[in-house]
């Protein structure tokens, strides 16, 4: 498989990575401190490959606060595309492949349908146009790329859906759940999975890639779920997206095609659901 070294190793998916590479006794593996492996910091970075000789990175870091990136463009552009940029750079003066993640926030989400890697990607928040900035700076400087676009990515680790639900739920006795946002959760865990995949098949089909669990959901389903599974006791109210207004607009339909990943790498992926079974058992362990 070769060496591989993971970028933004203490975030959610990071995290996955570390679990799941000990589950499948990959050894030959590297998941150095955010301080030595800032990718704002294009020498820093190039050190760091220097150093370690990957042939696979796998670029998990990424500015999300998806809110809080209409306020911070800046800051959010500087992670998401000249980060990536950095990370491409880096990597093709290392010779070392890129595994970068990215999101459905991509796709503005108008339209009713399996959205897939050729539809135009048109994001309607700075989130979302700093991510595809940044799989357009990878493309642009790096030939042995693969773009994983994911969705609603959850785990045991770290801030996530699942889990502010779950206290949410404990603490109240009712809970107002946007019902008209439609997509699909990923357990981080299938996620990290399916990229070790990626590298172990030693594919030279780079390119942009759609990965999420299977099924499609609302964030209220979604909700209702995490209680029915958790047996968590709480009254949910489907409310639609206008009731409750953020300062970036969600896509309303990012149901991602994934018939390209699973046909390229033979990969089975589970249904959402079941995933979230499990997660919910390894919380409860916790």
């Amino acid at each position: 498989m070769g060496k591989i070294l993971i970028i933004g190793a203490g975030g959610q998916l990071g995290q996955c990575l570390k679990i799941v590479a000990e589950r499948r006794a990959i050894t030959n593996i590297v998941f150095p401190a955010e301080a030595d492996a800032n990718i704002l910091d294009q020498s820093g970075i190039e050190s760091l490959l220097q150093k370690e000789q990957p042939a696979f990175v796998i670029n998990c870091a990424a500015y999300t606060a998806v809110d809080k990136a209409e306020d911070e463009v800046e800051l959010a552009k500087a992670v998401n595309e000249t980060g990536a940029a950095n990370l491409a750079l880096a990597c093709a003066s290392n010779k070392a492949t890129l595994v970068h993640v990215s999101t459905d926030f991509v796709f503005e989400g108008n339209l009713v349908k399996l959205l897939t890697e050729n539809d135009e990607a048109k994001p309607i928040n700075v989130y979302g146009q700093t991510k595809l900035d940044g799989e357009k700076a990878v493309i642009a400087l790096l030939k042995e790329h693969f773009i994983i676009r994911t969705s609603w990515l959850y785990s045991e680790y770290a801030n996530n859906f699942v889990k502010t639900m779950l206290k949410l739920g404990a603490e109240r006795d009712e809970l107002n759940i946007i019902a008209d946002q439609v997509g699909t959760p990923t357990y981080a865990i299938d996620l990290a999975n399916a990229i070790f995949d990626v590298i172990a098949s030693g594919s030279t089909s780079y390119g942009i890639y759609h990965y999420s669990n299977e099924g499609v959901t609302s964030w209220f389903d979604f909700a209702q779920a995490i209680f029915d599974i958790s047996a968590t006791q709480v009254k949910a109210n489907p409310i639609p997206g206008s009731a409750y207004p953020t300062k970036a607009i969600r896509p309303a339909f990012s149901v991602m095609d994934k018939s390209k990943i699973k046909n390229t790498f033979g990969l089975a992926i589970p249904y959402w659901r079941d995933s979230l079974v499990q997660c919910i058992e390894k919380l409860k362990e916790n």
